[in-house]
């Protein structure tokens, strides 16, 4: 199945994102606000504090984010593309396997969960 193209989307809890506002994206989130966040760039970004617990960014795109200190461990990463982005002592979902996570790291290669037996 192809992919679509990372998307700039008109939301306005991804927007607090895209500039910047973390926190207060956080405090939306926490009052019960969401967005769609699935196919989403995020090219450059500065993501750092975002709480992404339950989040699906599924498909996005991460190239050259700063994603250090992120827990992805409960977010749907499925899809998405991380090159080149700072992951210093960001926690990603137990079903991704190191040597995924370095080959879209490097190569910016699309997420894929293991399979489960």
């Amino acid at each position: 199945m192809a992919q679509s193209a990372p998307e700039i989307k008109n939301d306005e809890l991804y927007r607090l994102l895209r500039e910047g506002k973390v926190e207060e994206f956080n405090q939306r989130k926490a009052a019960g606000e969401t967005c769609d966040l699935t196919g989403a760039d995020f090219r450059g970004v500065h993501l750092n504090g975002l709480d992404a617990d339950g989040l699906d960014l599924s498909n996005s795109y991460f190239r050259m984010a700063n994603l250090r200190g992120i827990d992805f461990s409960k977010a749907n990463l499925e899809g998405a593309s991380i090159h080149g982005a700072q992951i210093s002592g960001a926690y990603f979902p137990a079903e991704l396997e190191a040597a995924e996570i370095n080959l879209s790291l490097e190569h910016g290669t699309r997420l894929r969960y293991r399979q489960c037996k």
